[in-house]
């Protein structure tokens, strides 16, 4: 029998090898997705440490008012390092972390009308590692009240 052939062409070779440009669209989809992916983590993991520094200190004000192993001078001297570690970790460290007098209570001032740190029951933290005595019980639950009000202003705070 005789063989027929096909009239098949012989395989044809591109002239030039395949341009890297334009590339593919899942390139694109991964030019656009990992920025947008890595500034979403950024942002949830600053949220997440934000919400815990708050949540930790709301438990802590609490258990440190219920505290009656610390004489009143102890506890606001607790209370000045609860803020300023709370304030540490909500806002920037660098301008935070070396205020100290009129400058501390006026940045605690910030976040609540009026000057109640500067002007009012807050004015206790500028001596009260000196006093020889402690405030007032009323004076003691108004500094408390004031504490509790900034944390949950700092909740509120947009950062």
């Amino acid at each position: 029998m005789p063989v027929n052939r096909l009239p098949l062409h012989d395989i044809l070779i591109p002239e030039d090898a395949i341009g890297w440009w334009p590339p593919a669209i899942g390139w694109w989809v991964l030019a656009i997705l990992i920025p947008l992916l890595l500034g979403f983590s950024v942002w949830l993991y600053k949220r997440l440490t934000r919400l815990t520094a708050l949540k930790t200190a709301r438990k802590l004000l609490k258990a440190l008012r219920n505290d009656t192993s610390l004489d009143d001078l102890a506890k606001i001297a607790e209370l000045s390092a609860l803020l300023r570690r709370v304030a540490i970790s909500t806002d920037n460290r660098a301008e935070v972390a070396g205020l100290t007098g009129q400058n501390w209570l006026s940045y605690l001032d910030g976040a609540l009308k009026g000057a109640p740190f500067s002007e009012g029951p807050g004015r206790i933290f500028l001596d009260a590692h000196y006093r020889k005595s402690a405030p007032s019980e009323p004076a003691l639950q108004d500094v408390f009240q004031l504490c509790e009000d900034w944390l949950k202003a700092q909740s509120k705070r947009k950062k």
